[in-house]
């Protein structure tokens, strides 16, 4: 199975963990990126997630999350097709760089999109683009 964690997935692990909610995605993520890990699932990564992370202005954070791109089955660059597809996302309301993390997605044939960000969760389902679900619904279907 094919995963797509964008750059709210990989930032949860480092946000304040005494909100209950965010130590369960937190300890969700850790679990995904532990299957990642043993190869049950594959991951994708992209160049967007590669351009936010760059910009992440915390070292630690940035130089973690910068490993995830060797463990990942598939790079995703720009092509036409991806453009297209993150046009179509911007047409629901989704900002620009999560429609690029859309696109890169859909470009890599991901079979779940996994986000924390909940307005771009809504919108996406709404969509029906790709099949999106943050960490603690995704543990459910593993």
């Amino acid at each position: 199975m094919r995963v797509y964690l964008d750059n709210c997935m990989f930032n949860r692990p480092f946000d304040d963990q005494s909100h209950i909610r965010i130590r369960l995605e937190s300890e969700a993520k850790l679990y995904i990126q532990n299957k990642i890990k043993n190869k049950e699932l594959e991951l994708i990564w992209s160049y967007i997630l590669e351009f936010e992370n760059f910009h992440n202005p915390h070292d630690e954070r940035r130089n973690a999350i910068i490993r995830w791109k060797d463990i990942a089955v598939l790079n995703i660059t720009e092509t036409p097709t991806l453009l297209q597809n993150a046009k179509k996302a911007a047409e629901f309301g989704i900002k620009a760089k999560d429609a690029l993390h859309v696109a890169s997605a859909i470009e890599g044939n991901a079979d779940y999109f996994l986000t924390t960000d909940d307005k771009l969760l809504a919108s996406l389902n709404r969509s029906k683009m790709i099949e999106t679900l943050n960490p603690t619904e995704y543990i459910k279907v593993l």
